[in-house]
């Protein structure tokens, strides 16, 4: 956490450095092609000012979004600032219409009014190859930071650096052709000065409206289907993923937000819908590094689910827990027995009232089901403090070992315990049994032995017995 933390603050340094300088660099080559433009009489030259001046204007906003955007999200911009970026991007696009509309606006009254008057010399074109130069090394040094931090207004601004090389050589070229033509007595080369003009804006103008649309889109918190597609895709290889029932992504500035709602089975805990919805996450910056994610979760029915899964589902409903659940068949009905923990301090009239709405749900929910027994079992709403109970003679262990005894699959009993709590007494045990025994048969030894121990042992009310492999027992 510490480390993205600083890496945001390392992005967020570098950002507003660049953009300070781009900002030093386009003040200084509007006044140098301006002085230029106005020494010469060079349209493309005067036109190439005003784009430079333009380029100005939106390295300032640059440099003040790139401030902003980095501001952490506060009471009235819960996602952010960084959509000031998306903002700046656009207001830099504005003006850079307006200034391609000017210059053509000025080239074709030039060149209808014929009205072309040129003064070479030598400044404006020491003045052209600076700035060729200049924004050749700015436009790749925005255009690499924007990479690195995915700000919007910075690529703009690169955009822009990088068009002002292009109008700068096609001025240039302007200027040497009317120089040519001056020097040959061609009078139509003299028109070479606009038109270069219009060439340039036309051109600018198209690239415009491309990164226009683009910025437009974002503040439209348009995305593109492909990252939409494989976001889906990561997350629907999560195992539990029924569906990724909605997929919602925008974009502010460099940073991306995720919504998602998953349908997941549900049987799931708790606990299961936390793990899965923190891999989930990772699913999701795989496709969307670095992106802020919410995750929804909605219960739904899987295509396989047993009658086991929905009445533990209905239980889960109700917020009680059910074990030794068992469905009998009987002359082709079938009949759910279940043992439910109640809170023990509920009366009577209401535990059943609970588990009678509870059978009724279990019913609606199993058509195939005939009816329910439900055993009510206290859930302890207290911790106990049981007290070791001395047995002289040893006589409720020994009857212990001989219960299991009778039962061939016990290896053994080891680490028996017999405690007082309150007025009854608890013995809890392990018992080894073979590595390969099925889960359905160790169920059905440990109830035989149980029931085999309480027959010698009536005063025991409660009996524990963890069954352990034989394998453990020889490490």
């Amino acid at each position: 956490m510490t480390s993205a933390v600083s890496s945001l603050a390392g992005f967020s340094v570098e950002k507003r450095r660049v953009a300070l300088h781009s900002m030093l660099a386009a003040a200084a080559m509007t006044i140098l092609k301006l002085a230029a433009g106005l020494l010469s009489g060079s349209l493309g030259v005067l036109s190439d000012a005003a784009h430079s001046a333009l380029d100005l204007a939106g390295a300032a906003l640059t440099f003040f979004s790139v401030r902003v955007s980095d501001k952490p999200a506060d009471e009235d911009h819960t996602y952010g600032h960084g959509k000031i970026e998306n903002v700046s991007s656009l207001a830099e696009a504005g003006l850079m219409l307006v200034s391609c509309a000017w210059i053509i606006w000025e080239a074709v009254s030039r060149i209808v009014n014929r009205n072309v008057q040129l003064r070479h010399s030598l400044w404006p074109v020491l003045v052209l190859l600076s700035s060729i130069a200049v924004d050749y090394w700015r436009s790749r040094q925005l255009r690499a930071v924007a990479r690195r931090t995915g700000s919007p207004a910075l690529a703009m601004d690169a955009f822009h650096f990088a068009s002002d090389i292009w109008s700068t050589l096609a001025v240039l070229a302007g200027l040497g052709v009317s120089w040519v033509g001056l020097r040959l007595d061609i009078p139509w080369l003299r028109y070479a000065d606009p038109v270069a003009a219009i060439v340039v804006s036309v051109m600018i103008l198209r690239i415009t409206l491309s990164l226009s649309r683009e910025t437009l889109g974002v503040l439209m918190d348009q995305i593109s289907a492909d990252i939409r597609r494989r976001l889906i895709s990561e997350v629907e290889q999560v195992p539990g993923v029924l569906a990724v029932e909605q997929v919602r992504v925008r974009r502010a500035g460099a940073a991306y937000f995720a919504d998602l709602t998953l349908a997941l089975p549900r049987r799931f805990t708790f606990e299961h819908t936390g793990e899965l919805v923190r891999d989930a996450t990772e699913a999701v910056h795989r496709a969307l590094p670095d992106a802020d994610v919410v995750i929804r979760t909605v219960p739904r029915i899987a295509r396989a689910e047993s009658i086991f899964d929905r009445v533990r589902a209905v239980a889960a409903r109700n917020n009680v827990t059910v074990h030794e659940l068992s469905v009998q068949s009987h002359h082709g009905r079938l009949r759910v027995e279940q043992h439910v923990e109640i809170d023990e301090n509920l009366p009577l009239l209401e535990a059943h009232n609970f588990v009678t709405a509870m059978e009724a749900e279990i019913l609606r929910n199993t058509p195939e089901v005939d009816s329910v027994l439900t055993h009510i079992e206290s859930e302890p709403a207290t911790i106990e403090q049981p007290e070791e109970v001395v047995v002289e003679d040893r006589r409720i262990e020994v009857a212990l070992r001989a219960a299991a005894r009778c039962l061939p699959e016990v290896v053994d009993v080891h680490e028996i315990t017999v405690r007082r709590a309150g007025d009854h007494i608890d013995l809890s045990c392990h018992c080894t049994l073979p590595d390969r025994l099925p889960m359905h048969r160790v169920h059905q030894v440990m109830t035989a032995l149980e029931n085999r121990f309480k027959i010698e042992c009536p005063e025991v009310s409660k009996v524990t017995i963890h069954p352990e492999p034989a394998t453990d027992n020889l490490r």
